[in-house]
């Protein structure tokens, strides 16, 4: 264990967050999402038991977004819904990015479901969680953690 880390971290999830450069992505599933079939070539990591709302709070705690991209973070839009729908467990992560200070909702873009998996494709790593919810699909792009520039 480590001060200040949450424990869900474990050492190959810290592993994996730490070799990913700026723009790498890595995606936060579902339990029913096709992790292997999409991840082939990747690392796929599982949290099982985990919910979304935990697997992303313990992520974006250390994870810095990208600030050079509009929407660094994207979402699986709820196949046939209204554009702008999100479901509760959505707006629930959105929320807490929100609260943590990692992120805000105006960062975050809806992407339709082959939209998504063609993302997943181009993504570092795959962490599958214990999440039952459908449609419960999260990808967060890097950032960097830097000083100021000197003039």
């Amino acid at each position: 264990m480590l001060k200040g880390i949450n424990p869900l971290l474990s050492p190959e999830l810290l592993k994996l967050l730490c070799e990913m450069g700026h723009g790498d992505e890595i995606v936060l599933a579902d339990a029913n999402f096709t992790a292997e079939s999409l991840g082939r070539g990747k690392a796929v990591l599982r949290l099982p038991g985990v919910s979304m709302r935990e697997a992303c709070a313990a992520v974006l705690s250390v994870f810095p977004l990208d600030d050079f991209v509009a929407q660094p973070v994207a979402y699986m839009q709820v196949g046939g819904t209204a554009p702008g729908y999100r479901s509760a467990l959505q707006r629930e992560v959105i929320a807490d990015m929100n609260a943590g200070g990692s992120g805000r909702s105006e960062q975050c873009e809806p992407l339709e479901r082959f939209a998504f998996y063609e993302r997943v494709t181009r993504a570092y790593a795959i962490v599958q969680t214990g999440e039952l919810q459908a449609w419960s699909n999260f990808v967060f792009k890097k950032g960097v953690i830097a000083e100021e520039l000197r003039p």
